[in-house]
């Protein structure tokens, strides 16, 4: 069984709650989504045909403690549900970074699932699969990228509609570059949101350096 992979690294995780943890990435290759803000355009197409267990075997030079799989959107390849499961089977703490817009109910119960529920900046909000919420557990987390105000009050709501406070973790992210983290932080202390602001700490150390 293999997948199509654009690269597989060894960084600084720059999001979630393991933020500045060591961590191997694992990039899929393919996206559905076209989001306004992707950083990662490099991973639609292209990519190499790896065998999950080949995978395994580079995973593993790095000796690491947490694994991040991420694209693109993994789960628009069906293998990567073995992939994840497999990296679970070796011992690695494993999360997954998805859109939210494709079904998740079929991911291994072990990986922390970092769904990313699109905001109306991103251009791809009407493809937010919201039965996706009722599939997460208190490991997981929700994130929201914020390009303006609008996203902001829209998150507000949408955290409110779907109580999703207490659920899982609420993660916050101003996109690089359109809406400064100060500005984000004060509406943030403002309302006395319960969520985690996150800046991308891998852009602040590498800028927008490819396998970062």
């Amino acid at each position: 069984m293999n997948l199509r992979i654009t690269e597989i690294f060894y960084s600084l995780q720059g999001e979630s709650r393991t933020a500045g943890f060591p961590t191997v990435f694992i990039r899929l290759t393919g996206c559905p989504l076209r989001c306004d803000y992707c950083d990662t355009t490099y991973a639609f197409q292209g990519g190499e045909k790896i065998e999950i267990s080949d995978v395994l075997k580079r995973v593993a030079k790095y000796q690491p403690h947490y694994v991040t799989v991420t694209g693109g959107e993994p789960l628009a390849q069906n293998a990567c549900l073995t992939l994840l499961s497999s990296l679970c089977d070796a011992g690695y703490e494993v999360s997954l970074e998805t859109s939210g817009a494709i079904d998740v109910s079929n991911v291994d119960q072990r990986v922390i699932k970092v769904m990313d529920l699109k905001t109306p900046a991103s251009g791809e909000s009407e493809k937010n699969l919201y039965q996706n919420i009722n599939k997460l557990n208190s490991q997981d987390q929700i994130k929201f990228v914020l390009g303006n105000r609008a996203d902001y009050d829209w998150s507000k709501d949408i955290i409110s509609e779907y109580s999703l406070d207490g659920k899982c973790e609420i993660l916050f992210s101003p996109v690089h570059g359109k809406l400064e983290p100060v500005q984000l932080a004060e509406w943030i202390l403002h309302d006395k949101l319960n969520v985690r602001m996150q800046i991308q700490l891998h852009k602040l150390l590498w800028g927008n350096e490819k396998g970062r």
